[in-house]
Formats: structure tokens, sequence, C-alpha cells
């Protein structure tokens, strides 16, 4: 892998990663920018404890622009787009919209690929390790921010989601805090490493997965299941057997094996509703929308969670729709928005069992 670094017009980071070692990129910002100006705060709810960033700047960014004015494929001619170059490998930039900013964190892009009708699942096995490459890297790049505590790099894919970008992209959010996601589990960790005199719970929950109906797939490094208490109509968690924290703990084997495994949890969840990889106009059904969130360790301290370690935390990644049949989504109403109380109308082993059924053949 390649990388190389360079600045927008505006100022803002630009990186590519390319496969090739002897890639030149010396392409320049045409465009008349100016200096990007942001109000990212970040608000603490008293009760709940939660962070809230407050973006007011937020709402004059690009939505749904037509495919020939897309900002995240390559530039070409007179069309010029935030990727300086003529095409691309992969290539991550500083958000020109963030929800984070400055002592708030820091919001990248990642764009998979500078084809526009493609879609992460279309990508080769090489492609998607360079993403894998590249999600590492900046994580242990914006790891070393000094406001910087939690790095989460995701994608969401489909308008259901509220995707506005149809280039495959995903992002990286660079909070200046522990997540209230995660730091819920890293309660349950303390918990249940203290009441058992010291086992870890990814480990327990992984081993009872494994003995139990819900696996969808494994290979030799890698595990994916539908969870026992799965919010979402069909949910995989995708975990090394090798317990690591974050992604920089990822040895060889794992890292060579992971393309293979996600790309095929990827097209397994386009099967899912009608047995069909693409999305072709047309035919059918469109591709599933879903939500796809590496769940990492913090890198600043865990002091408030008795007996907890960065080395404790489970690495994994979840994947999951909105939509719970064919033409149908799964809406977060009244108790779920309310009261944060989910809802499920797929049994967890029906969704495991439909998942190893559109397995690749």
């Amino acid at each position: 892998m390649k990388k190389t670094s360079t600045r927008l017009a505006d100022g803002r980071e630009l990186i590519y990663y390319d496969s090739r070692d002897d890639t030149v990129r010396d392409a320049v910002d045409r465009r008349p920018l100016d200096r990007t100006v942001t109000t990212s705060e970040v608000r603490r709810d008293p009760l709940l404890g939660d962070a809230v960033a407050i973006a007011s700047h937020r709402q004059g960014r690009t939505y749904h622009p037509p495919a020939d004015e897309c900002p995240l494929c390559p530039s070409e001619g007179d069309r010029l787009s935030e990727i300086p170059d003529s095409s691309y490998d992969v290539a991550v930039f500083e958000n020109r919209f963030p929800s984070l900013a400055g002592d708030s964190g820091r919001c990248e892009v990642v764009c998979f690929t500078s084809d526009h009708d493609a879609s992460f699942a279309d990508l080769t096995e090489e492609q998607a390790g360079l993403v894998l490459e590249a999600w590492t890297d900046r994580t242990a790049e914006l790891s070393h921010l000094p406001s910087v505590e939690q790095v989460f790099c995701f994608e969401n894919r489909g308008a259901e989601i509220g995707v506005t970008l149809g280039h495959p992209h995903g992002q990286i959010y660079a909070y200046p805090f522990t997540t209230p996601r995660t730091a819920l589990m890293l309660r349950s960790l303390a918990a249940h490493k203290e009441g058992t005199g010291g086992e870890n719970l990814f480990d327990a929950v992984l081993e009872r997965e494994l003995a139990g109906e819900r696996i969808v797939l494994e290979t030799e490094h890698w595990v994916a299941f539908v969870p026992y208490a799965a919010h979402w109509p069909y949910e995989v968690h995708l975990y090394p057997r090798r317990r690591v924290p974050d992604l920089l703990g990822l040895d060889e084997e794992a890292r060579t094996e992971f393309p293979k495994v996600y790309l095929e949890l990827l097209r397994r969840f386009d099967r899912i509703f009608d047995g069909r990889d693409g999305g072709e106009e047309g035919a059918g059904e469109p591709r599933t929308p879903y939500i796809s969130a590496w769940h990492q360790a913090p890198f600043g301290t865990l002091e408030e969670f008795d007996g907890v370690v960065r080395d404790d935390f489970a690495l994994h990644l979840e994947l999951f729709t909105i939509r719970r049949t064919s033409g149908k989504l799964k809406f977060l109403a009244g108790s779920e928005s309310g009261m944060s109380v989910f809802i499920n109308d797929v049994p967890p082993e029906a969704a495991a069992q439909r998942l190893r059924e559109v397995a690749s053949s």
C-alpha cells in the first residue's frame, strides 16, 4: 500500500491509499474554496449523560446531487470534485460539513472506490483489503490527536438509512469522549469481570454463540453470528477469534481473511429478501439498506470502569438493516425512540437461518 497525503483548496487534508507503490498523486485542487468554517459544539445531557453534537453548519451540506455532480467522483475536465485526481483506489478526506471538528473531534469521509455505481459488495478482495488498511491507518493517526478519545469507522448504505450521496463511501468519526454505547459495554464488561472472578464477557458471549444456532458463518480467524438479543430484523456481529481491542491489533492472518468474509456477508444481505446479488433498475427489490459499524476500544483512560483495561475490549463489527421484510422497514417509534426498548419482529434464530440459506454457492 502507498499512502499520499495532500491538501484541498480550503486546507482540509486528503489522503490517497493506492495498491501500487509506484502511483504518483500530484493533482491540485483547482476549486476556489474559502477556508472551512464550522460551529461544532458538544453538549452533555445532564439527566442521561449523553453527548450531543450541535452542528448548525451542516444544514447546507450537499443533498442528493445528480450523478454527474457527485462530489466523491474523481475530477474530470471542468467538473471538479473533492478528489482532484482523475482516478483513485481509496481516498479519505476531512468532511467539509463535519459533525465534530477542532476541540470537538474530527470527521472524515472514506471513498471506497472511484466507481460511482458500485457498492462495497462489488469490490474485489484486494480492494476490500485496501479499505481495511485505510481504516486501520486512520484509526492509528486519529488516536494521536489530543482531542480524540474514540475512533469509529462506519458505513451507511441506502436512501432508507438517510444517505445523501449515492457514491460508495463510509465515514470515520473521531470523538472527544467515550461514546454512550461503548460506555454501556464497558460497564457490563466490568460487572461481569468482577462477578465471575475475572472472566471476559466478550469471550463468554462468543463461546456461547459458537455453541448455538445463530452462527451465520465461521472461518479460521473470524466468526459471524446473529446475537441472542438482536435489536434489528437482520443483525450480524463479526468477531475475530483472537480478541484484540482495535483494528491495529489484528494479525496478518486475520487481515488477509477479512475481505473474503466481509464481502460474503454483504452479498448475503443483498440476497435476504429476493435472492438477488444486485440492485439493477427494474430487477425488483433494491439492494438492502444497512449500517456497518466497527466497535473499537477507546484510547482514553478507562478509570471509571473498575478493573477494565483496553485489552479486555473486543474489536467487532456490527452489520444490520432496517428492512424487516420485502418492502417494509423497521421504524424506531415510541418504545425504541422514547424509551430505548427495541421490539424485533424477526426472531434471531430465523434471521440466522435465512442468512445461511443465502450463502454463496
